[in-house]
């Protein structure tokens, strides 16, 4: 079982950090990461390497801060 933790960063993006990662795309194909224990997703949607980041966020102005929080427990299936 992969072992990692997504950090949510201001201003920034999502830092996967650990092992055994494994990005997806919706059809299931696997993006090799060439053994990556620490990957950042592009939040801000103005990377040239989606859905990596590549700091464009810094030129680009984004701006979310954001506080880890409890979300509701979800609703019942009907």
């Amino acid at each position: 079982m992969a072992d990692f933790k997504v950090i949510v960063r201001n201003n920034g993006p999502y830092r996967l950090e650990g092992e055994g990662i494994t990005i997806c795309d919706q059809e299931g194909r696997v993006y090799g990461l060439a053994g990556r224990t620490v990957v950042s997703l592009c939040r801000c949607g103005h990377s040239a390497n989606k859905p990596f980041c590549d700091g464009t966020h810094n030129k680009a102005g984004f701006q979310s801060e954001c506080q880890a929080h409890e979300l509701p427990p979800p609703k019942p299936k009907a």
